[in-house]
């Protein structure tokens, strides 16, 4: 027997009786039949019957084969034969996603969608999304595979995603958990537009060495490690010292970072990044080197985004991932608390930022 959606496949061999001209399946005591002709006499045939409008239940099926005269053979039972349908359906779970890595977002853009070890009926899952010409998109995860890539996949849309399973092998039809889930959100990285970010001077914020070094440096777009006076250089009166600049907008999940220092010296190997939306009555009173400032900072709204010790020269450009689900921020201090050599002066090349979204 075959299992089916509300019907069944009988599959039996043919009675080498040449007198036998068709075959009479019968179910519910005999009450509902269904006749095929004998179309072969060859054992090695099979004869395939599809019994439909059956019920969710388990059948014993009896087959009779006839001749010309209406005479009928001793019967043969098809015992046990379980029927699927809603209630069957109604169990079925989606596959389960990775929940350690469920997805990883690769360099060229595209993303990975990634899977637990699926039960042994699942067949496929149809991983339906959106693609970057706007369209619906249905792409098949096959039962073998732990994971599948979207190269054309459309940042921040939803993806959804069904399994489909057979009751046991041989199955007529194929049964789909009722319901598509909703994959882990997608989040990418998204670079901080830099043509909008400015200078902001607060209260004791630190000076430049020079207007050539001013603070605009660290995002006008250098590559790599820069020498003077292609940098941000600062005065060297003191240290811990802060500086204030505007992103231009306001970022609703800041969430890395990425600095560049000096081609020779004065690069911080510790500093501290902080963040607000707001620049109302957040000016701090105390200079950066007070060691209350970092309790005033704190009281006036700022949020420490990531404390930052680098165990290098400081020359290369190195990624910081910020605190997890910050606040929406748009003023950034960084407070550079030490540098590889010691001094009061501190040089950076450039600064970049990303929104997770």
């Amino acid at each position: 027997a075959k299992a089916g959606n509300l019907r069944t496949g009988l599959w039996f061999n043919p009675s080498p009786d040449p007198s036998v001209t068709k075959y009479v399946i019968k179910w519910n005591n005999n009450v509902d039949s269904i006749a095929v002709n004998s179309t072969s006499h060859n054992p090695l045939d099979t004869i395939k019957v599809i019994i439909p409008g059956l019920s969710e239940y388990t059948y014993t099926f009896t087959v009779f084969s006839y001749d010309a005269q209406g005479r009928k053979s001793i019967p043969i039972e098809a015992p046990n034969v379980r029927v699927y349908g809603p209630l069957y359906q109604s169990g079925l779970l989606n596959r389960p996603f990775n929940a350690t890595e469920p997805y990883a977002v690769n360099a060229n853009g595209s993303v990975q969608l990634n899977f637990n070890t699926p039960d042994t009926i699942n067949v496929g899952t149809t991983i339906r999304y959106t693609n970057t010409a706007n369209v619906q998109v249905d792409k098949i995860l096959a039962a073998t595979d732990m994971s599948t890539v979207l190269n054309d996949y459309k940042s921040g849309t939803d993806i959804l995603y069904r399994s489909s399973y057979i009751p046991s092998k041989g199955s007529l039809d194929v049964f789909n958990a009722n319901e598509f889930s909703t994959f882990p959100k997608i989040f990418t990285l998204v670079q901080c537009d830099k043509s909008l970010f400015k200078e902001v001077r607060l209260p004791n914020d630190v000076n430049t060495y020079e207007s050539g070094t001013s603070i605009s440096k660290l995002w006008d777009g250098s590559n790599g490690p820069q020498s003077y006076p292609n940098i941000f250089h600062s005065d060297g009166s003191y240290i811990a010292h802060v500086l204030t600049f505007d992103m231009g907008k306001t970022y609703t999940n800041l969430a890395q970072m990425e600095e560049v220092g000096r081609d020779c010296c004065n690069n911080p190997d510790r500093f501290e990044v902080w963040g607000i939306n707001d620049l109302t009555n957040a000016s701090t009173t105390l200079r950066a080197d007070n060691s209350g400032w970092k309790a005033e900072a704190i009281a006036k709204g700022w949020i420490l985004l990531k404390d930052v010790t680098r165990a290098d020269d400081g020359k290369n450009a190195m990624k910081f991932d910020l605190i997890a689900n910050p606040p929406p921020v748009r003023y950034i201090r960084i407070r550079v608390l030490h540098t590889v050599t010691g001094s009061g002066y501190s040089n950076i090349s450039e600064l970049t930022f990303w929104n997770k979204q």
